[in-house]
């Protein structure tokens, strides 16, 4: 049996162990639980599980000394990372609660019985339902966000759905922790047994994804971790829905006008963006493009500056501290790159160096441009004559992302639609005049994009991630006894779509 613990990455040391690998069985029986839980957890009112969730954040907010020191100890983040994580965390329960008392998650749509000239039509009644038992592998990077208490468990609970979580190898009591408050909550409410449970090494994740209980899965992670997950998935008998966040390199376009504007601000933010989380995280901006110039060569001197600032900075684990140094060191012996260092850090536990790269976009080995998880990015300079051309080059090479970032001016209007038409179809969320780092949970949030940053239409963020985990289903002609409520003629409490008119005030 292998006994699951993690590393301090200040000093490469072994943490004690946590919790045992989970077995077959163990996973079987957690799976079979989850399921049995479905149907009745889904007929909660969605009053009940809003309050449900509201609680979790509040024993969230509770527990908040002791889930930093522990995310802290796992990680190498420090309090103020990790406070603004878990006041984020918080947040995005309270906010799926909203989500479920305002209820237009449901797309509750009426179409009466009528004749038309198609012939008569049947009363058809639709709505959206729990799709089952979900599983949730938690991500390295982000602890508590996009982890055991992340958005897709709150985003699955709201749903109706039941979870079991993978914890991630990098910060296992976190996981257990974070794990033993969601369990703590639900007992005392009124779900059933089964709706949370927990599982612990890459062999019982892999069994999880397999068992024939679990109806979807939400993943954060890499791109080779997704697609060892869909291939396992296609071995299915039933094949289910695979929502993975997994690649992404986040270009940058930097105008000509925006660089003679704001040169200095732009750099020192890039800086800022491509080191918070030491790098590591899925919005970080890995390419840039800077123009030919002295506007430019501001710019450049502006991050020169910022990056002797940037100490201090820990990767999460050993193989993101390898690849990093394997990456980072690889491009720093080429002759046509131009490096940027910050100071050297000490060298003890995953502590590395942030590190530009600078080169042109005529000379730029196309091989050398993605997602590497640290603080590191490349800028190439192009010619200021040319940016449309040189922002078509890049859209067209590089893979789609989460993210595609335009600096520009008001004066630049025709070269800003032209850029913005070329960036909406590579990207899921294009930012104007600021950095793609810092995704805000609300209602018109998408975080996915296009193949390889996501295989899904959905985003993992914001109130539509409920999307992904609800199916929809049709009553034809039914009693209005075995009706949901909100499809009952006499309910008014959420918007409805009734003979194809929307009604009802959103709260």
């Amino acid at each position: 049996m292998t006994m699951i613990a993690g590393t301090d990455p200040r000093t490469g040391d072994a943490l004690p162990p946590v919790a045992a690998s989970t077995t077959a069985d163990q996973v079987d029986a957690l799976a079979r639980a989850a399921d049995d839980a479905a149907a009745a957890f889904a007929a909660l009112s969605r009053d009940t599980r809003a309050e449900i969730l509201d609680q979790i954040a509040d024993e969230v907010e509770r527990r908040r000394a002791e889930l930093i020191e522990t995310a802290s100890r796992e990680t190498g983040f420090g309090e103020a990372k990790l406070g603004g994580e878990l006041t984020r965390t918080a947040f995005q329960f309270r906010f799926f609660a909203d989500v479920l008392r305002e209820g237009s998650y449901l797309e509750a749509t009426i179409d009466p019985a009528a004749e038309t000239p198609m012939g008569p039509r049947p009363d058809l009644r639709r709505i959206l339902t729990s799709i089952g038992a979900v599983a949730v592998f938690g991500a390295s990077n982000f602890p508590f966000a996009f982890s055991v208490l992340g958005g897709d468990t709150a985003s699955s609970l709201a749903a109706g759905s039941p979870v079991i979580v993978k914890a991630h190898g990098s910060h296992p009591a976190t996981s257990q922790l974070s794990y033993e408050i969601l369990k703590s909550v639900l007992d005392a409410s009124a779900a059933p047994d089964g709706v949370i449970g927990i599982v612990f090494g890459t062999q019982g994740g892999a069994r999880l994804v397999a068992h024939p209980a679990i109806k979807a899965v939400g993943f954060t992670g890499s791109l080779s971790g997704g697609k060892a997950l869909l291939d396992i998935i296609g071995g299915r008998e039933e094949p289910i829905p695979f929502y993975g966040e997994l690649s992404s390199l986040n270009p940058v376009i930097v105008t000509p006008g925006a660089a003679s504007e704001r040169g200095a601000e732009i750099g020192t933010g890039l800086v800022t963006s491509f080191t918070v989380g030491s790098g590591q995280l899925c919005t970080k901006p890995g390419f840039v493009l800077v123009p030919i110039g002295d506007a430019g060569d501001r710019l450049i001197e502006s991050a020169r500056d910022a990056l002797a600032a940037a100490k201090g900075h820990v990767l999460l684990n050993e193989r993101i501290f390898t690849t990093y140094t394997e990456e980072t060191s690889a491009l720093d012996d080429r002759a046509d790159l131009r490096a940027l260092k910050a100071p050297g850090d000490s060298g003890t536990g995953f502590a590395v160096t942030p590190m530009l790269f600078e080169t042109t976009l005529d000379e730029l080995d196309h091989t050398i441009v993605h997602e590497v998880f640290g603080p590191v990015a490349v800028i190439a300079r192009y010619n200021p004559e040319k940016t449309q051309e040189a922002a078509a080059q890049v859209f067209d090479t590089f893979p789609s992302s989460l993210t595609a970032t335009l600096h520009v001016t008001d004066d630049e209007s025709t070269l800003v639609a032209a850029l913005t038409t070329l960036a909406a179809t590579r990207a899921g969320r294009i930012v104007f005049d600021g950095f793609p780092t810092g995704v805000a949970v609300s209602w018109a949030q998408t975080h996915g994009g296009p193949w390889p940053s996501t295989n899904s239409l959905h985003t993992s963020v914001g109130a539509t991630a409920i999307r992904r985990f609800v199916r929809p289903i049709t009553y034809q002609n039914a009693p209005e006894a075995v009706l949901p409520e909100e499809l009952r003629d006499s309910y008014t409490g959420i918007p409805r779509r009734i003979d194809g008119e929307l009604r009802g005030a959103v709260r």
